[in-house]
């Protein structure tokens, strides 16, 4: 027999064999019936599959936990496909994930779909769900499964095939053979049948490269979603109507804040006059709010040598996604490939083929750089990885290459270690607005939000041991207080740790030691948070703010992180009260993350409608008539001097297009002067929405603009009382 733990801690037998489906069955006839798959011992896995061990830990899973709606969506792409291959047969299936909200399928198909086939396709989904026919998995030896790929000739999933661990390859096939049914190469899982997919709907079309290489034919990616049921969908369809309507990268281009241009090049963005404004008031803002607490801005070049990333480790390590490096000669390509080539092998016997071939090529080319190799023996074998870099490294200190900075942290290491330091200096806080650049896939870029160049509020701490928990909980302190000066006040705490994989560098006694003093920071903060294995950088554990907009949607922000081993990398010391030298505790923080996506995300949460301290246009007066000019020219001069970011509308087009035009451009405030405001010396305030405060005097008008930006918000003109000001 077979012991099977549930959620509540009790535990059922049932023989070895017994299906997923049988055990629920068991436990309760509903909870098999709405079960779309299940988690055991930690692996979501159809119910079909049948259970062994003397031991299994087992949930059920439905369509309203993630993880079986992420299955529901797996097989719902599953269902497109057919749909799409029934519809045009000579379709060519290629992949098809879930993604985050949905999922989406790559295919070949010589038909260019357009929004216009989407109901076709939906209404032969809803045929398909409507037979109900049960998602069969197949194993097949991978000799056999190999040979039928091949047979059916389709190029894409035969890639798939070979890079597919395991002596075994799997289908899943919906119905039973001979009788229509569909079948697709997958790992799964899937949910028991076509009909429990929850409502759908196909979103839209794009294109797309295999493994992004543009080189290849241009496939053609149909994402949709699935909910569910279709009050959820229907939120869902909501929430992005709203969505589109916010999207910054409309509403960046309609309110003159930024623009990406081909011709700088796609995911570089240009700030316009309005947009530099929003950027700089953030800045001015945060720079303020540093030197309250103690932090020393810096400025720092934006290249640097290869070398700098190769004893952070940021090269090779984000190579795929840098720009590439641009060397001092050749010999300092061949040999940054060779110490590339050296760092892969590691410590496995001999030197590896692309060694050999370097090793080679570097004497027949430059004889005295081969000699060089020779006589410091760079040698094959185990434990000569390490030897084996240094000896290139230093061959390359002559001549090595360049790189656009993808980290600020590695500069401001080197700012810390130009001075010798005591442990009455420390903490040193050092800050920089520092532009970065990452070569992003180009089917990963999105306005703002995902670009290639952009600039981070970095700040780099360094303290002793003793003061880490404080520094963290000061960084903490700083990125809740500009998510709570924004507006953006609903948002969780993730603490992302290391897992087991080979991605990370450092000591285990290290990351043990920053994980711990992460976790008590957020645990004396008071705050809510989760742990998330495997979300830590490559360096030390983090702190991530997931931010969540006014409709729902969640972003990740600010992030505090912990790194004992860079200090260990660059060697950084600090002599202590014993006066020995010690090993300084490296925090890494950025409230905003970036400014680019901070900005753009804030344009959507407000919809392009930015309080009055952080509107790049404040005011704007609007003269109803000739006869007032004068004086709105007089307004906007003293408006101007207060200092108010001010606009001034002499047009001779109506009041009342000029007051539209001032809302559509989501100024706070409008100004309208006519002859009774010239003689009376007021203005006629009302905002952006539509609430009108009537006439007041100027001076008054510009205290409570004052008050309003000092308080970033918490008062605006005439709110104490309800009255408009007089």
């Amino acid at each position: 027999m077979m012991q099977v733990r549930l959620p509540d801690g009790s535990v059922v037998e049932h023989p070895a064999g017994t299906t997923v489906a049988e055990v629920l069955q068991s436990i309760s006839a509903r909870l098999a019936r709405e079960a779309v798959a299940a988690k055991v011992n930690g692996e979501v896995i159809d119910l079909g599959t049948r259970l062994s061990g003397p031991q299994v830990e087992l949930t059920a899973l439905t369509l309203n936990d993630p993880e079986g709606l992420e299955v529901a969506r797996h097989s719902c792409a599953h269902v497109m496909a057919e749909a799409v291959c029934a519809l045009w047969p000579r379709t060519k299936l290629a992949y098809g994930p879930p993604v985050e909200n949905g999922f989406y399928y790559d295919i070949e198909l010589d038909h260019s779909l357009t929004p216009d086939d989407f109901l076709a396709i939906e209404a032969k989904m809803q045929q398909i769900a409507k037979e109900n026919r049960p998602f069969r998995r197949c194993d097949m030896p991978r000799a056999a499964a190999m040979e039928k790929l091949r047979t059916e000739g389709n190029p894409y999933k035969i890639d798939n095939a070979q890079r597919a661990d395991g002596d075994t390859l799997s289908f899943y096939v919906t119905g039973e053979p001979g009788t229509g049914h569909f079948e697709d190469l997958c790992r799964g899982p899937h949910v028991p049948s076509t009909g429990r997919i929850g409502a759908f709907k196909v979103m839209q079309v794009a294109g797309a490269y295999w493994h992004g290489d543009a080189s290849k034919q241009q496939l053609q990616r149909v994402y949709g979603t699935t909910f569910p049921d279709k009050k959820a969908l229907k939120a869902y369809l909501d929430q992005m109507e709203e969505a589109r309507k916010r999207d910054h990268r409309k509403l960046g281009q309609e309110l003159g804040l930024f623009f990406l241009d081909p011709l700088v090049g796609p995911g570089l963005v240009l700030w316009k006059p309005r947009g530099a404004v929003v950027r700089r008031v953030l800045e001015s803002f945060i720079l303020e709010e540093l030197l309250k607490r103690g932090y020393q801005p810096v400025y720092t070049p934006q290249i640097a040598k290869l070398d700098l990333y190769r004893t952070s480790g940021h090269f090779p390590y984000y190579k795929d996604s840098q720009y590439p490096p641009i060397f001092e000669s050749d010999i300092a390509r061949k040999l940054n490939d060779l110490w590339e080539a050296t760092t892969a092998r590691g410590e496995a016997d001999g030197f590896s083929r692309d060694e050999k071939r370097l090793i080679d090529e570097i004497g027949r080319a430059y004889p005295n750089v081969g000699q060089k190799l020779c006589e410091k023996k760079l040698q094959p074998g185990p434990g000569m990885g390490h030897h084996n870099q240094q000896v290139v490294r230093e061959l390359l200190a002559e001549s090595d290459g360049y790189l656009l900075r993808p980290m600020n942290c590695p500069h401001h290491i080197r700012v810390y270690a130009s001075e010798a330091h005591s442990y009455r200096e420390l903490p040193i806080r050092i800050a920089e607005f520092g532009q970065v650049y990452r070569y992003e896939q180009s089917g990963e870029l999105s306005g703002m939000t995902r670009v290639r160049g952009f600039c981070q509020d970095d700040a780099h701490l360094f303290c002793t041991p003793d003061q880490l928990l404080d520094e963290v909980a000061g960084c903490v302190d700083m990125a809740k207080l500009v998510l709570h000066v924004v507006g953006l006040k609903d948002y969780r705490v993730r603490v992302g740790l290391r897992d087991d994989s080979d991605k990370y560098i450092g000591s285990a006694e290290n990351w043990a030691r920053a994980q711990e003093a992460v976790l008590a920071a957020v645990k004396s903060s008071g705050m809510n948070y989760a742990v998330e294995t495997g979300e830590a950088a490559f360096y030390g554990p983090k702190i991530d703010f997931i931010v969540k907009d006014c409709i729902g949607r969640e972003w990740q922000l600010g992030t505090v992180q912990v790194d004992y081993n860079l200090p260990e990398r660059f060697d950084l010391k600090y002599i202590g009260d014993d006066n020995r030298e010690h090993r300084p505790v490296m925090v890494h923080r950025a409230p905003f993350g970036s400014l680019e996506r901070f900005i753009g995300i804030l344009i959507e949460h407000l919809a392009g409608a930015f309080p009055l301290w952080l509107a790049p246009i404040q005011a704007r007066v609007c003269s109803i008539s000739a006869k007032s000019k004068e004086y709105a020219q007089w307004v906007y001069d003293v408006c101007r001097a207060a200092p108010l970011r001010v606009e001034l509308d002499n047009s001779d087009e109506r009041i009342g297009s000029k007051i539209r035009d001032a809302a559509m451009m989501k100024i706070p405030y409008i100004l309208v002067v006519g002859e009774q405001e010239a003689a009376d010396k007021t203005v006629n305030v009302r905002t952006r929405e539509g609430k009108q405060y009537g006439n007041c005097a100027l001076p008054q008008f510009l205290a409570a603009c004052a008050v309003e930006i000092a308080t970033r918000g918490e008062a605006a003109p005439g709110e104490a009382d309800q009255t408009p000001p007089t």
